[in-house]
């Protein structure tokens, strides 16, 4: 295994571990627990609230150090806890995060332990939110992360579902497995050369939905597995990255700022408020070309043997922003086709006024939506070079090869 391996062991790395108080502080013992089988020595910190969901001792069993709530208190064997703790490890990783860690993290209080090791801290930073859908969504909350990603703090976004609240949607703390993951992606450290450092992406990714009725729509099969690779490749590559997802079938990468977008109408907005700030544009969404030219406001009865839908052009997201570039930003599309590939990508790449296009047949079960590998073709204004089967990772790489060469022609 190379040293770049996520999953390659990690003897030797020391990692902090915060949590804070809330119902989901239970699942940080299994965060603790994947960090131990990978190699790493794990202390951890907790809030005082968090002592009222999961006591102490729990993680003092595990971990075989002194877990650290007070750092003033009589039974703590280090005067300056907060420095040495945060200053002698590898990663800082805060699991689960509460609203109120996150406000105190953006706005530099230190008003107890783990605020004030988060600010000691020589170390990068991993944060894991769990809170309520309301809180996660407020205003203020979004400002806080915003300010934290301008500090170079990674996150592992939260999931959505049911929470123990009762409410449904975005804010319950992600999978510990896949905490672990992002933990000792960032451990592992880069394998690429920062080429792209000083480049600030912008890349749609996924399916977008259009509406029949409240309960219909029209979609297709995309992933986004080749949007996040993409994103991913270029994060570990020194860019800023910043992702508008549809629908998904998996998980964003660490390091992204996601902003979620599910018509054809809400991904055109949310890129026009975002081009202007991108210096690369990749449009890796299967956007849907076409929408009912009216919703229906209640749900269609199967009370006919059929229905007709009348069908209007959905807007044309990445001509838009071709059309609309400014201060040199590169633009990048996707042709997903199933018959004349090559021909049809390029008369994309000339009637869109692209700077590259990546063509893929999705007709083949190896390569195109929803699976692992991709065989595709990168093809500019005066190049098309076919590439053979590969994984999204790998393909990803390729792609941003192309991207560079194009910038440093330029």
């Amino acid at each position: 295994m190379s040293s770049s391996d996520p999953q390659a062991p990690l003897t030797g790395k020391s990692v902090a571990l915060g949590v804070c108080g809330g119902i989901a502080a239970y699942k940080a013992v299994e965060v603790l627990r994947g960090l131990q089988r990978a190699g790493c020595t794990v202390r951890v910190a907790m809030t005082k609230r968090a002592c009222e969901f999961v006591q102490p001792l729990t993680f003092r069993a595990l971990s075989g150090s002194h877990v650290i709530v007070d750092d003033y208190a009589p039974d703590n064997p280090d005067p300056i806890a907060h420095i040495t703790f945060s200053q002698t490890v590898d990663l800082l990783v805060v699991a689960p995060a509460t609203a109120n860690i996150i406000a105190k993290f953006a706005n530099g209080v230190a008003d107890d332990f783990l605020s004030s090791t988060y600010l000691a801290c020589t170390a990068p930073v991993l944060i894991a939110p769990a809170m309520n859908t309301t809180m996660w969504e407020h205003p203020a909350t979004q400002r806080n992360l915003r300010q934290l990603r301008a500090d170079g703090v990674y996150f592992v976004e939260p999931d959505a579902g049911e929470m123990a609240c009762g409410t449904i949607g975005p804010g319950r703390l992600s999978e510990p497995e896949r905490i672990v993951r992002a933990a000792l992606e960032i451990l592992a450290g880069p394998d690429r050369p920062k080429d792209l450092a000083g480049e600030r992406f912008l890349i749609t990714v996924g399916a977008t939905r259009e509406a029949i009725d409240p309960v219909r729509f029209i979609s297709n099969r995309s992933s986004g597995k080749m949007g996040f690779a993409l994103a991913e490749a270029a994060l570990k590559r020194g860019a800023a990255v910043t992702v508008v997802a549809g629908v998904t079938t998996v998980d964003p990468p660490v390091g992204v700022r996601l902003l979620k977008a599910l018509s054809a109408d809400e991904m055109l907005k949310a890129v026009a408020s975002e081009a202007g700030k991108a210096s690369v544009f990749i449009g890796a969404a299967a956007i849907a070309d076409y929408r009912p030219a009216q919703k229906a406001e209640q749900k269609i009865k199967k009370s006919n043997e059929s229905i007709t839908l009348t069908l209007e052009r959905t807007p044309d997201v990445l001509s838009q922003v071709a059309a609309s570039r400014a201060n040199g930003m590169l633009v990048v599309g996707f042709a997903a086709e199933t018959e004349n590939v090559l021909d049809n990508a390029k008369e994309k790449l000339r009637s869109k006024q692209l700077d590259a296009i990546v063509a893929n047949d999705v007709s083949r079960e190896d390569s195109g939506f929803d699976t692992a590998t991709n065989k595709i073709a990168i093809i500019t204004a005066d190049n098309a070079v076919e590439l053979p089967l590969m994984t999204k990772s790998e393909a990803a790489d390729r792609i941003l090869d192309a991207i560079v060469k194009i910038r440093n022609n330029r």
